[in-house]
C-alpha cells in the first residue's frame, strides 16, 4: 500500500496489486463476460440519464459474488482513505463495473462534495478506480489505447495521471476535476466507486 501524489500537485493515492493476480484474474474474466447498458450521468435529480456528450461508456452487470469481493476489498482500504485523505468515512456506493470501448470517453467531471449536484451523490468524499486491464502503446492481447485517466489541478496547464496497470488501485477527492480520455483501441475495462 502506497499513498502517492500525482504531478501538479493532485493528491492521489495509489495502491498498484491491489487486486492480486488470482483476484485480478477471476474479476477480469466475470466483468468481460457481463452483459450491460450505457451508463447515465448524474446532474442535479438522482435519476441518470444517458447522455453521451458527456460520457459514452458502458455499465456491466457482473455476477453478485464479483461485486461482493470488490466491494469487500475496497471496503478494507477505508481505513487507510482516511488516513491519507484526513476524513472521516462511513460507507461505499455500490461498485460500477465499467467498459470503454474505441472512441469511448467521459468528459472533465467532478464526483461529489462540490455543492452543486443535490443528491445523494454529493455525499461522495472519495473516488476510488481499479484499473482490470493494462493500458499499453503496443496492440497486444487484452490491453487497450488511449483511455488515460487524467487530473486537471487549479493552475496545471495540461492534465496528467497514473499509468492504466492491471489491479492498480487510485483513490482520490470527489471534488478533484478528472476525465477518461477516448479509447483509441481495444477495450478499457475499470470499476468506479465511491466512499462517503
Amino acid at each position: 500500500m502506497s499513498g502517492a501524489r500525482g504531478a501538479a500537485d493532485t493528491d492521489l493515492f495509489i495502491e498498484r496489486g491491489f487486486l492480486d493476480p488470482a483476484a485480478l484474474a477471476a474479476v477480469f474474466a466475470a466483468v468481460r463476460a457481463s452483459a450491460g447498458r450505457p451508463a447515465t450521468v448524474y446532474g442535479r435529480g438522482d435519476s441518470g440519464t444517458v447522455d453521451e456528450r458527456v460520457r459514452r461508456t458502458t455499465r456491466l452487470s457482473p455476477p453478485a459474488e464479483i461485486e461482493e469481493l470488490v466491494k469487500r476489498l475496497l471496503l478494507s482500504r477505508a481505513r487507510a482513505a482516511e488516513e491519507h485523505f484526513g476524513l472521516t468515512l462511513k460507507e461505499l456506493e455500490e461498485p460500477q463495473f465499467l467498459r470503454y470501448g474505441p472512441g469511448d470517453y467521459f468528459v472533465a467531471h467532478q464526483d461529489g462534495n462540490t455543492g452543486l449536484l443535490r443528491s445523494e451523490r454529493e455525499e461522495r468524499k472519495i473516488s476510488a478506480v481499479i484499473f482490470l486491464n493494462n493500458r499499453s502503446e503496443t496492440d497486444e492481447p487484452d490491453t487497450y489505447g488511449g483511455g488515460s485517466l487524467l487530473f486537471r489541478p487549479r493552475g496545471a496547464a495540461r492534465p496528467s495521471g497514473p499509468a492504466g496497470e492491471a489491479g492498480t488501485l487510485v483513490l482520490f477527492r470527489a471534488e478533484t476535476t478528472h476525465e477518461v480520455e477516448p479509447v483509441t483501441r481495444g477495450e478499457r475495462f475499470t470499476v468506479a466507486s465511491w466512499y462517503k
